[in-house]
């Protein structure tokens, strides 16, 4: 499969060993591809063991949350904490809340973590965490009850130095509150140990908008790289009703494009005119979903009730933000024949690998998430350092640090590529440019 014996090696052994975490199997596959080409020029990759190393997490914490509903019931979760790699910095990455939570997502979670934190310059680390515990339909008082029975157990596995947890899929401003209050209570110490913490105790401005607009900015490097072009007049499709979705929606916007369909879980909205993004972001911030009252307003535009079918939209750029896998191959091939020319991942590995592979062949410009994905943890990393300081920037600061901080890994990424031979390769510039500091940092720790 690979030319190195060493990877072929080192693969057949992870696909013995976690055969049935295909999502994990994805992202290390993805992420050989791109080591293929330096293991043989790094001869320290092989005789420090670093594959074989950093495929498997450092630590992998789980534990039974017991919680009583609003009727009485006792409630049974399981919540986990996968800190995968800490060798540039304290375990950073958020935590999840879905009935899909499993450790082979997590895992995934994790890996790429450990790369997109690289890439941001900031001393951070990678890690994953969250719980089978599904919030939707739940009341504050049951959510508050299950992050706080959670706590009690994670709490002594976190620290500003060790682990710095944020939020994700399910896993809001609300749960932050209330995991930041009880860790706060059973420590007895405010320090920053999550992010994405309300503005009031020693949350960042900008952190809200960052995963979405920090999208934007990535793409814009990349038109302007490879283009020569901006976004004034493009058309954009959004998956994702969440908030990467709906702010990148907003910056999009901002920037001069037209996005011409979003989708919920209810299905997707077309509007070739350009749909009315303040609308969606109000019904969003509002509901969560939004196609059917946007309807009510405009029923002009056309509705499809199987979001999946959005990728068959003309567009020139589609932006994934929705979850992983949600980009397959005949997807790729729909988005190709209608026109679209940019995919820029706003979500963690939407693209199947199949699907990556087919756009990188058909030289479609492939932003991938580890890198378009990384102005949410980089603006947490931020955060970090306004607690540490005991400092709070303006939104204006914050935002100009996000747009330098992207427009630096996107260089990276070129750059790196173009060493290779392939400066369009944005894959293979963010797997190497994000792996080598990571690799320096573990051979200078030694063997641990």
């Amino acid at each position: 499969m690979y030319k190195s014996k060493y990877l072929n090696d080192v693969f057949d052994g992870v696909k013995k060993k976690y055969a049935n975490e295909p999502e994990f199997l994805q992202a290390v596959e993805e992420f050989f591809d791109s080591m293929d080409l330096l293991v043989e020029k790094e001869p320290g990759i092989e005789k420090n063991a670093i594959l074989e190393r950093i495929v498997v997490p450092e630590r992998i914490v789980s534990m039974r949350v017991a919680w009583v509903d609003d009727k009485g019931k006792i409630q049974v979760n399981t919540g986990y904490r996968v800190q995968f790699n800490s060798a540039i910095g304290p375990y950073k990455g958020g935590m999840r809340f879905d009935p899909s939570v499993n450790l082979s997502i997590l895992k995934f979670l994790g890996f790429e973590q450990t790369f997109k934190n690289s890439l941001t310059g900031l001393p951070m680390g990678g890690g994953k965490g969250g719980s089978d515990f599904n919030p939707r339909g739940k009341s504050d008082a049951e959510v508050m009850r299950f992050c706080q029975a959670f706590m009690t157990e994670l709490f002594r596995y976190l620290g500003p130095d060790t682990d710095v947890p944020a939020g994700d899929l399910g896993f809001g401003a609300r749960e932050v509150g209330y995991m930041f209050g009880m860790y706060k209570k059973l420590t007895n110490e405010f320090t920053g140990t999550f992010t994405g913490k309300g503005i009031p105790f020693g949350g960042s401005l900008g952190r809200t908008e960052a995963t979405g607009s920090g999208l934007l900015y990535f793409a814009s490097e990349m038109l302007k790289e490879f283009k020569k072009d901006t976004l004034k007049g493009k058309r954009v499709i959004i998956s994702g009703s969440g908030n990467v979705g709906k702010h990148a929606a907003v910056k999009a916007v901002a920037l001069g494009a037209k996005v011409v369909a979003m989708s919920d879980i209810n299905g997707f909205i077309v509007d070739e005119k350009g749909l009315d993004v303040p609308l969606i972001y109000k019904l969003s911030e509002a509901k969560g979903e939004y196609t059917a009252e946007y309807l009510k307003v405009y029923p002009t535009a056309k509705f499809n009730p199987n979001p999946k079918e959005m990728w068959n939209t003309p567009c020139d750029i589609a932006l994934p933000c929705a979850t992983q896998n949600e980009i397959y191959i005949d997807n790729a091939k729909a988005l190709v024949a209608n026109g679209c020319y940019m995919v820029v991942e706003g979500a963690n590995m939407p693209t199947t690998l199949e699907a990556t592979r087919y756009f990188i062949e058909n030289g479609i410009l492939f932003g991938p998430g580890k890198a378009s994905n990384a102005g949410g943890v980089a603006v947490s990393g931020l955060e970090m350092s306004q607690n540490a300081m005991h400092l709070s920037w303006t939104f204006e600061e914050v935002d100009k640090k996000l747009e330098d901080i992207m427009k630096s890994i996107f260089k990276k990424c070129h750059e790196t590529g173009a060493k290779f031979g392939q400066p369009t390769n944005l894959v293979l510039g963010a797997n190497i440019a994000g792996f080598l500091k990571v690799y320096q940092a573990m051979v200078a720790e030694g063997v641990i």
